[in-house]
Formats: C-alpha cells, structure tokens, sequence
C-alpha cells in the first residue's frame, strides 16, 4: 500500500551516509528506502512506488548519472536529485543535460536537500514530464528551444550568449524557485563564487536587455536584493 508521506528513494555506496541522512529525511517526513548502487536502486524502483530519488554520484557498479540514462531511457520521469561532488563542476553540468531535476554539492546540509525535496516534488508531483528533462520550455511569447540552444520571444529570434542562455535555461527549469548567485555559479560555472559573483549579474543584464524585461516591474527574472534570482512567470512545455 502506497505510504501517505513521499516516499524517497536514497541510493549512496556509503554506510554512514544512509545511517544518517535516511533517518534525518524520516523525521523531515519522508518514507525513505535506501539502496547501496545504481543496480541496487533498480531493483527497488521495480517494486515499489516511489516519489523522488537521491543518489550519488560515483558509486560501483552503477553510478548515478548512469542511473538518471537508465529511467530516461525507460520513460520514467521519477524526479531525481544527484549528489556531486564539489571539486567536479562538469558533474553539476552533466547532471541536468543526462536528465536530473537538480543537484546538491557534497558536502551539503541535509536541511538544504530536505527543501531541495520538497521544491522538486512540487514542481514535479502530477508532471507526465518534468521541465527539467523538456525539449522546449515556453513562458508566454517566450520560447527556450533546448535542443537547438535557440531562444525566441514573439516568434523572433532572440541573440543571447551561450552562458546566458545557460543561465536562462536553469531559471526557467525551475521556475518560482529562488536562487543564490552562489547557487547559480555553483551549478552552472564551477567558479569559485567568493571572487566571482557579479558574472551572473552581468548575464541577467544580459537576459533582461535582449528580451526588453523590466527589472523594477520584471515579467521574467526577478531580483531579491542583494541576494539572487528567481523566475516568477509559469513555464511549460
């Protein structure tokens, strides 16, 4: 029988890991299964029901990101968070092309990836296909073509760096989400955010002046002074 809470899935080679963030995700709420591999985690997935993944990345027999090809491969858009690792900024990259809804550097506070969870499962929970793993993503007269990289506002086409319409790409992916800049640089740089942070300033500009977004009454990207971003307008596919 189907558990009333969400039933999270926590694949992670490590035994101290799952001793101690399944039980912290039990008393966030959760119903947790733990799994040791990606092979592991297969098996569990086939025979229960199960709202969202947490898994590692390098694990034996089966990695994560192998993990995430294997389910989008089979059609399943069971949401995924993947666990990387910090000093791999290819991994943050490579989660979300392979089809992860997000991402959590190690090491993380678990309170962090308990509301990555809940942000996940809302944006998520009744989706036949996750926005992260959408070949288009539109917001109004808005279209983010995530194959050709091509953006469009109005049926006309829009010119934006490649590092814009990366940054683009996220925001709109995860829509009414707030998001640090050190986030931001985290997930989609790799760069060290202490030296760095007015780079995903720059590039908002950017957005802002190619799609004519008023930042003081923006339809698109909103700013939380001093702090970062977040796309308020409802995106679909």
């Amino acid at each position: 029988m189907r558990q009333s809470a969400a039933t999270v899935l926590l694949v992670d080679d490590e035994a101290p890991i799952r001793a101690s963030l399944g039980p912290y995700l039990e008393r966030s709420g959760y119903h947790v299964l733990l799994a040791s591999d990606g092979m592991e985690a297969l098996d569990l997935l086939g025979s229960y029901e199960v709202d969202i993944v947490v898994s590692d990345v390098l694990m034996p027999r089966m990695d994560g990101r192998d993990l995430v090809r294997r389910l989008r491969a089979r059609g399943s858009w069971t949401p995924i968070i993947l666990l990387t690792q910090l000093d791999a900024s290819y991994e943050r990259v490579s989660a979300l092309d392979d089809g992860a809804d997000d991402y959590l550097s190690k090491p993380f506070d678990p309170a962090e990836l308990a509301s990555r969870i809940r942000a996940v499962l809302r944006r998520t929970m009744g989706a036949t296909q996750p926005l992260t793993a959408a070949s288009r993503l539109v917001a109004g007269s808005l279209v983010l073509d995530r194959v050709t990289r091509r953006v469009t506002l109005g049926g006309r086409e829009v010119v934006l760096t490649p590092k814009a319409v990366t940054l683009l790409d996220y925001l709109m992916s995860h829509p009414k989400e707030f998001h640090t800049r050190e986030a931001l640089l985290s997930a989609l740089w790799g760069i060290d955010f202490a030296s760095s942070t007015r780079a995903v300033d720059h590039r908002v500009r950017e957005i802002r002046r190619a799609l004519g977004d008023d930042a003081s009454s923006p339809t698109y990207i909103e700013t939380v002074p001093s702090v970062g971003y977040r796309f308020r307008a409802e995106v679909h596919v």
